[in-house]
C-alpha cells in the first residue's frame, strides 16, 4: 500500500464572527467554502495501472479549530481556521507527461480540474494515526455525513471538498484530512478524522448575572459526552438570547476547549458606568440649562451605577420620569464608556412649562333639578415643579348651582431622604355641597347643603408592585345650611342634621387606605380598601369607625369586554346622618336619581357591563346593577330613607354609548329600573 508521498499540502485560514442567535457555527462555514479553497495544480490524467502510480490524483485536508482570543461586545468572533487544498510539487519532467505548468497571473482553480472525475474503490474513517476509530459512534457519524463520497463511485475534488466540510459540520471533529492510497483494488479514500475532547467541566467568566442554574440545564445533558460545535453553538445561541429576551446588555464574547475537556465561556456584560441628566430646549433641540433638580430625576431611575444595563428597565424609567408630568419628552442613550465592558447613560429630556392659570367646568351626581342642573365651573391656578424638585402646589375655585369648594393642595411626591418614594400631601378645603344623595328634596323643592371646612395631611407609598398605601389625619367641621346659608340641624321631617344636635359636627379621623391595580386601565382588575376611624380628642368630637371596598374585575371576549365589579361597606359608632351610604345614581344603581335606592350604615351594589367597538372612539354598553342596603336604613339617626320611603334595595338596567375624549370617557346611558321607571344618565370619566 503506497502512500501519495509526491503530493503536498497548503493551508488558509478565515475567521468567523459569533454567529447571532439565528445562525449557526456551520452556516458561515457553509457561504465561505467554495471562495477559499484553490487548486494548487492540475491533475495528470490516470493512466497507470494503480499498483505503477507513484502520485496519487487526489488529496486534500481540512481543520475547524477553536484558538483563546480576546473579545469585545460589537465584534466577538470565533477563530477558526478550515484549509483544503491539492498541490503537487512542480517539476521540470512533469510538462512532458502532460502536466501544464501555471503561468504568471493565470489562475490554478479552474473549473475542468474541478470536475475531472477519479474513481474510489473504498471509503474508511480512520484518525490521524490512520489506525481506526475508539468510538464507532463517532465513525457513523462521519460515515452518515457523507453525501457524495461512496465506495465504487467517480469523485471530482470539489464533491470530496464539500463531503470534508459535511464532517466538520456535523460538529464532533475539530480536523478532516482526506487522503488517497493506492490499493490493488484501486484507490483507497480515507477520512482522518481528529474527533473533539469529551466534555467534562465548565467554566463560565464574567457572567454575573446570567443564572448558573441556567447554565447547569444547557450543559447538562453533554456531560461525559464528545463536545459538539453545533450544540455548542445552539447553547452560546440560548444564552445570548436569554440576555436578548431580557433586554441585558451581554453575550458570549468567547469560547476555549481546554485538554480534559474543560470549556470557558467568556461572556461580556455591559456595566452601567455614569447616568446623566441631559436637558434640550423645546424649540431647538440644543443642550440647555433645565429649571428640575438633576438629583429629583435620577433617585426616579431604578437602573443604577454598576449593575448590568437593561433596555426594558430604561424604557420602564423612561415611563417613570414621563409620569412625573415635569417632562415633554423623555429618552435614553446608552453611549460606550472609557472602560470596556461599560456603558455611560444619557438621559435627554424637555421640560414642560411648569405652572399657569386654567379654567373648566364639569358635572355634579348630586343635583338632579333646575335650570342649570349640575353644571359647576372652575378656575385653578397650579405649580408642578416647586423649588425644581417636582413638588406641585394647586390652588382651585369650583362654583355650581349649589356646589361651591375652595381647594389648596400641595404635594411633594418623594420626601427627600426616604428610600421607600413615601409622597405628601396637604390639604386645606372649604366646601358646600348638595345633602340631596341622603336627605333628597323638601316638600317645597328646596334642598339643605352640606357645608365642611377640612385640613389634613396624607401619607401614600407603593407597599408592593401594583399596591400602594395612603395614610393621614383629617379634621373635618360639617353641618347643614338651608338655601339662604342658614346653619339647620333638622330637616323638613324632623329627621337631625348632625350627629350632636349642634349646627356642627367635629371629627378627628386617622385614615387608611390600600390599593391594588392591575394594568392601570379601566378594564383591568382592581381592589381597593377603605377605612377611617373618627378619633374622639375632644369630648364632643365623633367616635366612629367606617369602611369601604371596591374590586373590578376586566374580561376580554373577542371584541367584546365583559366588566364586573362590586362594593360594600359599613358604618359603626356616631357619624353624622350625611355621612351615610348613598345608593343609586350614575355611579351606583342606574335608572334611579342620585341616593333614590337607599341611605344606610351599610351597603352593598353589584354591576356588570358588556362593551363593544362600533364606530372609531364610539362603543356601545349594556349593563345590568343592583343595589342594598342590608336592611340598615333605619339605623341612620333620623332614618331619612325611611322618611321619603326609599325601598332599600334596587336594580336597573339598560344600554349606551361611549366616546374617548380629552375629558375622558363621555357616557350617555339610557337605563330602566325595577319599578318601571325610565331615566337618562350622563357622566364624564370612568364610574367610580
Amino acid at each position: 500500500m503506497h502512500r501519495n508521498d509526491g503530493v503536498c499540502f497548503t493551508s488558509s485560514s478565515f475567521k468567523i464572527p459569533l454567529s447571532p442567535p439565528s445562525q449557526t457555527l456551520a452556516s458561515p462555514l457553509s457561504r465561505a467554502r467554495h471562495s477559499l479553497f484553490q487548486l494548487l495544480h492540475s491533475l495528470r490524467n490516470r493512466s497507470l495501472p494503480p499498483t505503477t502510480s507513484t502520485h496519487s490524483p487526489l488529496l486534500c485536508c481540512s481543520s475547524l479549530s477553536l484558538t483563546a482570543q480576546t473579545y469585545n461586545l460589537v465584534n466577538a468572533p470565533l477563530l477558526c481556521s478550515a484549509s483544503l487544498a491539492l498541490s503537487q510539487p512542480y517539476s521540470p519532467d512533469s510538462t512532458q507527461s502532460g502536466s501544464e505548468v501555471p503561468q504568471k497571473g493565470q489562475s490554478t482553480t479552474t473549473g475542468r480540474y474541478d470536475e475531472e472525475r477519479v474513481l474510489i474503490s473504498e471509503v474508511l474513517v480512520r484518525n490521524k494515526d490512520g489506525e481506526e476509530l475508539e468510538r464507532k459512534d463517532l465513525e457513523m457519524e462521519a460515515l452518515t455525513a457523507l453525501k457524495a463520497c461512496r465506495a465504487n463511485s467517480a469523485l471530482t475534488v470539489r464533491e470530496v471538498q464539500e463531503d470534508v466540510h459535511r464532517i466538520i459540520d456535523s460538529g464532533y471533529f475539530s480536523s478532516c484530512m482526506p487522503v488517497a492510497v493506492d490499493t490493488r483494488d484501486g484507490i483507497r479514500l480515507v477520512f482522518q478524522v481528529e474527533p473533539n475532547q469529551e466534555f467534562h467541566g465548565l467554566v463560565c467568566e464574567g457572567a454575573n448575572v446570567l443564572p448558573s442554574k441556567f447554565l447547569e440545564d444547557a450543559f447538562r445533558d453533554g456531560h461525559g459526552k464528545v463536545v459538539n460545535l453545533k450544540r455548542l453553538d445552539e447553547v452560546i445561541n440560548s444564552i445570548n438570547g436569554w440576555y436578548m429576551e431580557r433586554g441585558l446588555f451581554g453575550l458570549v464574547s468567547g469560547v476555549d476547549i481546554f485538554s480534559g475537556g474543560i470549556i470557558r465561556l467568556q461572556v461580556a456584560e455591559a456595566e452601567v458606568n455614569n447616568i446623566s441628566i441631559r436637558f434640550l430646549d423645546r424649540k431647538t433641540g440644543e443642550p440647555t440649562k433645565g429649571k428640575t433638580k438633576p438629583e429629583t430625576i435620577l433617585r426616579q431611575l431604578t437602573t443604577k451605577k454598576g449593575q448590568v444595563y437593561s433596555m426594558l428597565q430604561g424604557k420602564r424609567d423612561v415611563d417613570t420620569v414621563s409620569t412625573m408630568g415635569l417632562m415633554a419628552d423623555v429618552s435614553i442613550i446608552p453611549q460606550p464608556a472609557g472602560d470596556a465592558g461599560k456603558v455611560d447613560l444619557v438621559m435627554n429630556v424637555v421640560e414642560r412649562p411648569s405652572g399657569g392659570f386654567s379654567a373648566g367646568g364639569g358635572i355634579s351626581s348630586g343635583i338632579t333639578s333646575g335650570p342649570l342642573s349640575g353644571l359647576i365651573g372652575s378656575f385653578a391656578y397650579s405649580h408642578r415643579n416647586l423649588f425644581g424638585r417636582n413638588q406641585k402646589l394647586n390652588i382651585s375655585l369650583e362654583r355650581g348651582q349649589i356646589d361651591s369648594i375652595f381647594r389648596i393642595n400641595y404635594t411633594d411626591p418623594w420626601i427627600e431622604g426616604d428610600d421607600k418614594r413615601t409622597s405628601r400631601t396637604i390639604i386645606i378645603q372649604n366646601s358646600r355641597t348638595p345633602g340631596t344623595l341622603v336627605h333628597g328634596n323638601q316638600h317645597d323643592n328646596s334642598s339643605p347643603s352640606i357645608g365642611r371646612v377640612t385640613a389634613g395631611i396624607e401619607f401614600s407609598r407603593p407597599l408592593r408592585p401594583k399596591w400602594s398605601g395612603t395614610a393621614g389625619l383629617i379634621f373635618q367641621h360639617a353641618g347643614a345650611r338651608d338655601e339662604k346659608g342658614n346653619p339647620i340641624i333638622k330637616d323638613f321631617y324632623g329627621s337631625p342634621l348632625t350627629a350632636s344636635g349642634k349646627p356642627y359636627d367635629d371629627m378627628l379621623v386617622a385614615k387608611f387606605e390600600c390599593v391594588y391595580t392591575g394594568s392601570g386601565d379601566q378594564g383591568s382588575s382592581m381592589f381597593a380598601f377603605n377605612m377611617e376611624q373618627g378619633l374622639p380628642v375632644m369630648p364632643e368630637w365623633l367616635f366612629f369607625n367606617r369602611v369601604n371596598a371596591r374590586a373590578r374585575k376586566g374580561v376580554e371576549i373577542g371584541p367584546t369586554r365583559l366588566l364586573l365589579s362590586l362594593s360594600g361597606g359599613k358604618v359603626v359608632g356616631n357619624f353624622s346622618p350625611h355621612e351615610a351610604f348613598a345608593i343609586g345614581g350614575t355611579n351606583s344603581v342606574r335608572g334611579y336619581e342620585e341616593g333614590a335606592v337607599g341611605s344606610g350604615r351599610s351597603y352593598v351594589v353589584g354591576s356588570s357591563e358588556v362593551s363593544f367597538p362600533m364606530l372609531g372612539p364610539v362603543e356601545g354598553v349594556i349593563f345590568a346593577d343592583y343595589g342594598h342596603d342590608l336592611w340598615s336604613g333605619p339605623s341612620v339617626p333620623g332614618d331619612p330613607a325611611g322618611a321619603r320611603y326609599k325601598p332599600g334595595s334596587g336594580y336597573g338596567y339598560g344600554f349606551g354609548i361611549r366616546v374617548d375624549s380629552p375629558l375622558g370617557p363621555l357616557r350617555l346611558e339610557y337605563a330602566f329600573n325595577d319599578r318601571q321607571a325610565k331615566r337618562f344618565h350622563f357622566g364624564v370619566g370612568h364610574r367610580n
